[in-house]
């Protein structure tokens, strides 16, 4: 596949509207409807699975367990990512100040990400995607790319190259000193680094209060590899190697998932992405659901959905080479 040079495409908003025209009214309100329930039901279960994964190497520490806490972690970290993103579009929580502050202490902090300066940079995907001006257009014009590239890219995650970069490009952000996408605007010093100090220091103090401090290691070495991998996967699922920028329903992709996906690449829903451009206050837990409605009403029958991340990868190292 040739790579795509991005044009600006037409207006979004408009044509977006127009694949919705499949659905009543009612049955968009009722995907619109929040359920603060539910999103609290979606924090709780991330950080159920990683006490569960932290648990087992406690049990039953060994070479294999470890590496399978470090998979289903970095997952979990990503998921806590999702719903950071989730909480960007206000689809948490119906308080506004509920929603960032909650989702701020319990997800983005955690995993050093802040929705404040978070939240302008991916507002300003949705309405500028796959134009000049959209900010992660970086993230999907590289490929196709080779296998060997591909290998490359995938062991700088795993080995902690990646997350060493990440480290040291957060740690500019929070300082003020950084010049990258996602800058901070609204103050600078080592304050905007009170969030992921003190979350940090909670789940230590909870891992040392059940006598276990060193699982804490686990949570900070996902977070240098396995997270970096998957939050590679879900850039190039969502974007990579649209088949037209400028349709609505081919230039953001729907990846069917299964379980083991869901647990271990794609956690809350994030594989819905082509759904989520189409409507994108529609909350996580609704977007399978949208999906189903959607597919059902042949709205999707030209839609860019694919089967599964394993497809996703050999696409994206197709280039010869």
């Amino acid at each position: 596949m040739d790579l795509v040079t991005p044009t600006p495409p037409p207006n979004h908003r408009i044509e977006s509207t127009r694949r919705l025209d499949a659905l009543s009214r009612e049955e968009i309100r009722e995907l619109l409807q929040l359920s603060n329930l539910r999103s609290a039901w979606s924090i709780a279960l991330n950080w159920a699975i990683v006490a569960t994964a932290m648990a087992m190497v406690a049990v039953w520490p060994n070479p294999l367990t470890i590496i399978a806490a470090l998979l289903v972690i970095g997952a979990r970290q990503l998921g806590f990512a999702v719903l950071m993103h989730e909480a960007s579009h206000r689809t948490m929580f119906t308080n506004h100040k509920v929603n960032d502050t909650v989702v701020n202490w319990l997800c983005a902090y955690p995993v050093w990400a802040d929705l404040r300066p978070y939240r302008g940079y991916h507002l300003q995907h949705h309405t500028k995607n796959w134009t000049e001006e959209d900010p992660d257009l970086s993230l999907a014009t590289p490929f196709p790319i080779t296998r060997a590239s591909m290998k490359r890219k995938i062991w700088r995650d795993l080995s902690g190259q990646t997350g060493w970069k990440r480290a040291k490009a957060t740690l500019a952000r929070d300082l003020g000193s950084s010049r990258g996408k996602v800058q901070r605007l609204d103050f600078i010093g080592g304050r905007n680094l009170v969030g992921v100090t003190l979350s940090n220091l909670a789940l230590l103090g909870v891992l040392t209060a059940v006598g276990h401090p060193l699982l804490y290691l686990l949570w900070v070495g996902a977070w240098f590899t396995t997270y970096s991998f998957v939050m590679r996967l879900r850039s190039i699922a969502e974007h990579a190697m649209a088949p037209d920028p400028g349709d609505p329903l081919k230039n953001s992709r729907t990846t069917l998932a299964s379980w083991w996906e869901r647990l271990l690449l794609a956690p809350n829903c994030v594989n819905y992405h082509l759904e989520h451009h189409l409507l994108m206050t529609v909350p996580h837990y609704n977007l399978r659901r949208m999906h189903t409605m959607l597919k059902e009403r042949g709205v999707l029958a030209d839609a860019w959905i694919q089967d599964g991340y394993t497809d996703v990868l050999r696409l994206a190292a197709a280039k010869p080479g």
